[in-house]
């Protein structure tokens, strides 16, 4: 069965996308831990990134710097954390989180974003992706 990254990759649930090539995708977190918060995901479906060959996780990897580095450009922050959890949705990704406090990366409490601010905030990063 088709994890939810799996549907947004295919289009069949939308996000807010930050960055994409042909094998990974960056779109925000509809429940941030901060306004900017991405997660960056292969678009083949494995479940633990530590399940990645080296070469896709090294991939993976220099995405997702890239997409921090843009996130740095974009959201107002001290630094872009990044975090590897994956117990929500069984698919390897990585969160990037702009910090400002170590309780910006506890995954308590959330930032409420209307569409126009995701939508605004997913432009300003893409602004800076350079692949």
């Amino acid at each position: 069965m088709a994890t939810i990254f799996t549907k947004i990759i295919n289009g069949d649930i939308p996000c807010y996308k930050v960055a994409e090539t042909d094998d990974f995708l960056a779109f925000l977190d509809i429940n941030p831990n901060a306004k900017g918060h991405t997660l960056c995901i292969p678009k083949v479906e494995i479940d633990k990134v530590f399940d990645l060959d080296k070469e896709s996780y090294k991939n993976l990897m220099e995405f997702s710097r890239t997409v921090a580095i843009a996130i740095q450009k974009s959201v107002p922050c001290k630094r872009v954390g990044m975090t590897v959890i994956g117990l929500e949705v069984p698919h390897a990704h990585v969160h990037l989180i702009p910090l400002n406090s170590m309780e910006d990366a506890r995954f308590i409490s959330k930032e409420k974003l209307t569409s126009g601010a995701f939508e605004a905030t997913a432009k300003a990063i893409s602004s800076h992706i350079n692949f």
